[in-house]
């Protein structure tokens, strides 16, 4: 009876039951009483547990209106329509906001939807939250990097292949430099385990593959992009003959290619990127980027839950390959297809000139 029901109305009806069963036990002998609550049941129920509505899938994104994440707000709108679902896409207003994400979980969870996907910011401090929704019944899809959560009992993940990245950073790293010189790895940030995996990746295939690159420095990263640019000119004096910047995070590259372009003649390091936010390649000094199909993640979620929810079979694990972006093929159409931000109809926002 109560299926369909939001925890809250679930919870309203449950009360009345308890008060209505107390009454029954303690005044069955006041006939016109019992008739008059029993009277009421139809009620209640047509209230509180009408026929569901819409499916509502929250989506949580690191952040939004950039172009890592906004093409997921596409994907899942895409995924949504094809049953009729709804979306609540919200998102912390920084990167770093971990607060913010937190309260958004929350929220979802209170609100009674009908389930999660969630770009974690930070590894640790989201598994209570993640933890508790998980415990109220809400199917949660992680997607981009992931948590020290297991699969299973209601959590899946569609992750970047950082490995796959990794690898794509270094064979571009390997062709630009011929195969030799010295390189600098900026943004390696331990509260973001994928970061993390790609940095081992990255440092191990370059050691297996190409032993004539050299790393000379390593730098943590964060989303403080002054900070990072503070980094960037640390290392570039102290190694102005460098070659080459891996930058794992787009606020380490930022920092990077301000450094390099603000000192025209000075510096020969170019810069890989990841997860970039601009492909316009304004910046002389940007070689390339190795970003994610976070579209296809938010796609691939929402149609997950969906399957979830309809009882059907779902993967716990599901891995996206990363793209490697040049200036050759920047405005080709599939990447113009992987980092759309224009999620409604009508509506256009382009990172192309």
């Amino acid at each position: 009876m109560l299926e369909g029901c939001k925890p809250h109305s679930v919870n309203s009806a449950r009360s009345f039951m308890k008060s209505f069963l107390f009454i029954i036990r303690n005044r069955c002998g006041r006939p016109r009483l019992c008739w008059t609550v029993l009277g009421t049941l139809p009620l209640l129920f047509g209230v509180s547990c009408r026929q569901p509505g819409p499916v509502t899938i929250a989506v949580i994104p690191r952040t939004s209106g950039t172009l890592l994440w906004e093409p997921a707000h596409r994907g899942a709108q895409d995924a949504a329509k094809t049953f009729g679902g709804h979306i609540y896409w919200n998102s912390p207003t920084r990167e770093d906001d971990i607060a913010g994400q937190i309260a958004l979980i929350e929220h979802v969870v209170a609100e009674g939807d009908q389930g999660l996907v969630l770009a974690p910011n930070q590894s640790l401090a989201l598994i209570t939250p993640v933890q508790r929704a998980l415990a109220h019944g809400l199917p949660i899809v992680i997607i981009g990097s992931p948590m020290p959560i297991p699969a299973g009992g209601g959590l899946s993940y569609i992750l970047n292949d950082e490995e796959a990245g990794a690898r794509i950073a270094a064979q571009r790293l390997a062709l630009l430099l011929h195969g030799r010189g010295s390189i600098a790895i900026l943004g390696i940030n331990p509260d973001v385990a994928g970061i993390m995996k790609r940095a081992h990746s990255f440092e191990r295939y370059l050691a297996e593959n190409y032993p004539a690159i050299h790393i000379v420095e390593r730098h943590t990263g964060s989303f403080n992009i002054p900070h990072e640019q503070e980094i960037a000119e640390e290392t570039l004096a102290a190694h102005p003959d460098l070659d080459a910047i891996v930058a794992l995070m787009w606020s380490s590259a930022r920092g990077a290619m301000s450094t390099i372009d603000n000192n025209p003649g000075k510096f020969k390091a170019r810069v890989i990127a990841f997860d970039a936010e601009d492909l316009q390649f304004n910046s002389p000094s940007l070689d390339s980027a190795v970003i994610q199909d976070t579209r296809k993640m938010g796609n691939l979620a929402v149609q997950l839950i969906h399957d979830r929810l309809s009882g059907k079979s779902a993967p716990s694990l599901i891995t996206l390959q990363p793209v490697l972006v040049t200036r050759t093929n920047a405005n080709s159409a599939e990447v113009r297809h992987m980092t759309t931000m224009d999620w409604r109809p009508g509506w256009s926002w382009s990172h192309t000139p």
